[in-house]
């Protein structure tokens, strides 16, 4: 069946998602919860409302956990098909590696830890509009030093993909979003891992294919650190970044269906509370993400950190920029800073650990 916009769309999302653990330990990224929802769906919406129906996700680690959730598609009106790596093939060949599920003549891949607020169905009429072979979605940033950048001409094609670099002579950079006429898909190398940055789109320049670049300023975010996937939630609680996936009012703050907040305690700057996570009297939650089931007790203070699964923040605690493995326990009075990560489970004892000198 082919979907109503003339495409199909495949998610790359078999990564195993080091840069977040130990959060990953348990769940594949994209299935983090991210504003209360894994953060997939808030793409999947996405893919939706361009009128895009069927939907190949490729998966590797942990695949199994995809289609237990998302099933069939049919709740969020799309065709879910999984296709899983037996070993890791990259970018491109995670492409390659659906083929066989592809039926639509143009084929729209996505990276499957890209938050973006892009118009979608502009990225296709561009396709269509010249004629390209691949379309690029290009985001321009403000600092693009940390990513490749890619240069178009005054017609919008792709001249170069040129790998990080301290002087970037342009602020355009590969969003992970890109339209493929099939055939392309059929010419990379199948049964290997290929990668699609350093591999296909500099071969596909170098032979003439019309290499097109969609460039907006849209929102965008890379949700790989720990640092980002906080923003990123932030942004979606606040109404900074878009989602379909999210109705209804934004603010400071969201919180889940049987948490429970006491009084005094203070949340802000995009904090998520999940399902049945408890927030104690004083405590100050600032950009936090507490997991389904975290607790954060009095007076504790938790700023731009995600607490995981049932993990618990004792008494006058202080975690800032960290993660918390699921069901760990931070004891009363310890702090922790500076991207510290605790493993699930693990219990530090009251005090345990400090930066400062008093106790």
């Amino acid at each position: 069946m082919a979907s109503q916009a003339g495409a199909d769309a495949v998610i790359l999302v078999g990564g195993k998602g080091t840069r977040l653990r130990p959060l990953t330990l348990s769940a594949p990224k994209p299935m983090l919860p991210t504003a209360g929802l894994p953060f997939l769906t808030h793409l999947l919406t996405r893919i939706a409302g361009a009128g895009i129906t069927h939907v190949v996700l490729s998966t590797s680690y942990k695949a199994e956990v995809f289609e237990e959730y998302f099933g069939d598609g049919a709740e969020l009106g799309l065709e879910l098909e999984y296709v899983t790596e037996t070993e890791p093939l990259g970018t491109g060949g995670g492409i390659r590696n659906v083929l066989s599920r592809l039926t639509a003549d143009n084929v729209m891949v996505f990276n499957g830890d890209v938050l973006g607020g892009t118009d979608l169905t502009s990225i296709l009429e561009t396709h269509e509009k010249t004629r390209a072979d691949v379309t690029l979605h290009l985001v321009r940033v403000g600092d693009p030093r940390a990513f490749g950048c890619v240069p178009t001409d005054a017609d919008g094609r792709v001249t170069a993909f040129l790998e990080k670099t301290q002087d970037p002579p342009t602020d355009q950079i590969n969003a992970g979003c890109y339209v493929f006429r099939r055939e392309y898909i059929e010419k990379i190398p199948a049964g290997r891992p290929v990668s699609v940055e350093r591999e296909v789109f500099p071969a596909l320049l170098t032979e003439g294919a019309r290499v097109q670049g969609h460039v907006d300023t849209s929102y965008w975010r890379d949700m790989g650190t720990p640092e980002d996937f906080v923003r990123g939630s932030a942004d979606l609680v606040r109404g900074i970044a878009p989602s379909p996936a999210l109705p209804g009012q934004r603010g400071e703050s969201l919180v889940h269906e049987g948490a429970g907040i006491a009084p005094g305690a203070l949340l802000i700057g995009g904090t998520v509370v999940g399902r049945g996570a408890e927030v104690g009297a004083g405590a100050r939650l600032d950009g936090a993400i507490l997991f389904d089931g975290a607790k954060v007790e009095a007076g504790a203070t938790v700023e731009r950190s995600i607490i995981g699964f049932g993990a618990r923040i004792g008494p006058r605690a202080l975690v800032r920029d960290g993660v918390i493995g699921d069901g760990a326990s931070v004891g009363a009075r310890c702090e922790l800073l500076r991207g510290a990560r605790v493993w699930p489970g693990v219990q530090i004892p009251d005090g345990g650990i400090r930066f400062s000198t008093d106790v």
